[in-house]
């Protein structure tokens, strides 16, 4: 089959290409100009040039497909790049439900987040957004919600890499963030990682699925940790025992509103929301109905983290 594929060249892109690859699929990707060195195992893929905030080429991408996966996402909005939550979650992937209704695509797999919602953040409420397009497009559709993913990021970002260079591998405290004027449950707040093979694995096969049709999957790991328990098992997996300070959340939100604009700054205002609402869920259902084991988060599965 040949599928169409919005984020490819991504970091979760990437691994979708390998197991679609992997299960005898041709994936067909939509590349902005640059992005071609990117793209994993080009020679058995077919690359159109273009760009999902001005669709160019989507278009010609779905035209050639019998189903689609929309994997388009991003961390942080930079406007004036036109990189934003509305542009690229919300707007790309309803004009690539539009063009994929019209053409009579088989197929339309979408990718969201735990905890998406209406009245979230921008990044989740547009997220819902794209997620309410879908269920009301004619379209055979599954949406997937993953929590937090991790796994090789490929030289890309990933979630326990960015927390092993920006917290544990620098000489100050891990933060532990907390709400509320006494720090009493600081890092507490719990977090569900999900393996990035793991989540690949789960689309390919609901792809083929005919009881995945209409369904909203949150795909979260086996294991519920804290944030505190997250920050001492990546710093185990490269060697170091990381201590912890209280943050204090309200404080530090008026430190990102100030900050928060200059891309080398790591958190955000919504961010810092987000991190705290935490990020769980129960996916033993889709597991086991697709036979995957599930991977934990522990040490050897994060022994990419040391060069």
């Amino acid at each position: 089959m040949n599928v169409a594929i919005f984020g490819g060249t991504g970091y979760l892109g990437s691994y979708l290409v390998d197991a679609l690859i992997g299960d005898g699929h041709h994936p067909v990707l939509l590349v902005r100009p640059g992005s071609d060195r990117k793209v994993i195992h080009p020679e058995k893929c077919t690359l159109i040039p273009g760009d999902v905030n001005n669709g160019n080429g989507m278009h010609e991408v779905i035209s050639q497909c019998q189903s689609v996966i929309y994997n388009v996402g991003i961390l942080r909005e930079f406007p004036d790049k036109n990189i934003t939550f509305e542009s690229l979650q919300y707007r790309g992937a309803c004009h690539a439900m539009d063009i994929a209704a019209e053409l009579g695509v088989e197929r339309f797999l979408l990718t969201s987040a735990n905890g998406a919602k209406s009245d979230g953040t921008a990044y989740q409420r547009t997220k819902y957004q794209a997620e309410t397009h879908l269920q009301t497009s004619g379209l055979a559709g599954t949406v997937f919600r993953p929590s937090v993913i991790f796994g090789d990021p490929r030289g890309g970002m990933e979630f326990a890499t960015q927390l092993c260079n920006e917290i544990i591998r620098i000489p100050v405290p891990a933060p532990f963030f907390y709400q509320g004027l006494l720090p009493i449950n600081a890092g507490t707040f719990r977090m569900s990682p999900i393996h990035v093979k793991d989540v690949a694995e789960i689309y390919v096969k609901a792809l083929v699925d005919p009881e995945a049709v209409g369904k909203t999957y949150i795909l979260c790991g086996p294991d519920v940790l804290e944030w505190r328990a997250i920050i001492k098992t990546i710093g185990h997996a490269v060697g170091r025992n990381k201590f912890g300070l209280p943050v204090s959340v309200p404080a530090m939100k008026v430190i990102a509103g100030i900050l928060e604009r200059f891309p080398s700054f790591p958190l955000t205002r919504d961010q810092l929301t987000m991190l705290i609402e935490g990020n769980t869920g129960d996916s033993s259902s889709v597991f086991q109905a697709y036979g995957i084991q599930p991977t934990p988060f522990n040490e050897t599965s994060l022994a990419y983290l040391n060069p």
